[in-house]
C-alpha cells in the first residue's frame, strides 16, 4: 500500500508540474482547479519541486513557474542526445512501413552529409553510403533543409547540374523551397540520379532548428508520382516524431 500511495503521489507531483510547463504563472487556486486537486495537497505536492529548484514560487503573488532545475535537467538531457540514436526507431518504423531505404542526413554546406541509412533488403541497394555527400540543391534531404536556412544560403550556391532533371535555377529553386515549406515536405524527382526518387522532410532541434532531415528513396519503377503523395505525410510525421524526441517545442 505504501508503495501505490507513493506512485499515486508522483504522479500527482508530475502532473502540477505539467500545468505550470503549459501555463506559467498560474495561482494556487488556479492550479489545484487544473489538476483537480485541493489546494492543500497541491501545497504539499509541489513543496519537494520548490525545494529541488523544478517550481518557483513568486512571493510576492504566490503564482508558480518552472524553476532553474528544470534547465538542468534539459541540459542534462540534450547532452546526452545523440541524433543516430534517436532517429533509429522511427527510421526503422518508416523502412517497415514503406518497405524503402530510409536516410538520415546532417547538414554541412554546401552539401547535406548520409550520416545513416536503413536499407530494405529485398530490394535493390542505393548506391548511397554513411558518410557520403550530396549536394544540397540536387536531393530532397537536401532541399528539406535548404527551405528553412536564411536568404544567403540559396543566394551562394552553384546549382551544378546532376542530371537533366536537376533545378539550376536559383528562382526556380526558391519557388520550389517554398512550395516545400508550405507541405512540409521535399520530393527529389530524379534529380540527383536519373532512376531515382526520393521523399524527404526537416527534422528540428530544441532550438525549432532544422538539424538533420530524414528520406525515403528507391527507384522510380517503385516510387512512382503517384505514390510521392502517399509518402510525403509518412515521412513528415517521422520526421517530426523524431523532432519531438530531440526537444522541439513546436512539432
Amino acid at each position: 500500500m505504501p508503495e501505490r500511495n507513493h506512485s499515486s503521489s508522483l504522479r500527482r507531483a508530475l502532473a502540477v508540474l505539467d500545468q505550470v510547463r503549459e501555463h506559467s504563472g498560474l495561482s494556487l487556486t488556479q492550479l489545484a482547479e487544473a489538476v483537480e486537486l485541493p489546494k492543500s495537497t497541491v501545497l504539499r505536492l509541489a513543496a519537494p519541486l520548490v525545494e529541488a529548484k523544478l517550481l518557483e514560487r513568486d512571493r510576492r503573488t504566490g503564482a508558480y513557474r518552472l524553476g532553474h532545475g528544470t534547465l538542468w535537467l534539459g541540459h542534462a538531457y540534450l547532452a546526452t542526445l545523440d541524433l543516430r540514436a534517436v532517429a533509429a526507431e522511427e527510421s526503422h518504423r518508416l523502412m517497415s512501413e514503406v518497405r524503402e531505404t530510409v536516410h538520415l542526413v546532417v547538414y554541412d554546406p554546401p552539401h547535406v552529409v548520409y550520416i545513416d541509412k536503413v536499407e530494405n533488403e529485398a530490394n535493390v541497394r542505393m548506391a548511397s553510403r554513411i558518410g557520403s555527400r550530396g549536394p544540397v540543391h540536387a536531393t530532397a534531404v537536401g532541399k528539406a533543409i535548404l527551405a528553412w536556412q536564411p536568404e544567403d544560403a540559396i543566394t551562394g550556391l552553384e546549382l551544378e547540374p546532376r542530371t537533366k532533371h536537376t533545378i539550376i535555377d536559383h528562382e526556380r529553386l526558391r519557388t520550389e523551397l517554398a512550395a516545400i515549406r508550405r507541405r512540409g515536405y521535399a520530393v527529389d524527382d530524379r534529380e540527383n540520379e536519373p532512376e531515382v526518387r526520393c521523399v524527404a522532410a526537416p527534422i528540428f532541434n530544441h532550438n525549432d532548428a532544422v538539424a538533420a532531415a530524414v528520406s525515403v528513396s528507391g527507384l522510380t519503377s517503385r516510387i512512382t508520382a503517384a505514390r510521392v503523395r502517399e509518402l510525403g505525410p509518412l515521412v513528415a510525421g517521422a520526421a517530426a516524431r523524431i523532432s519531438r524526441k530531440l526537444g522541439s517545442p513546436s512539432r
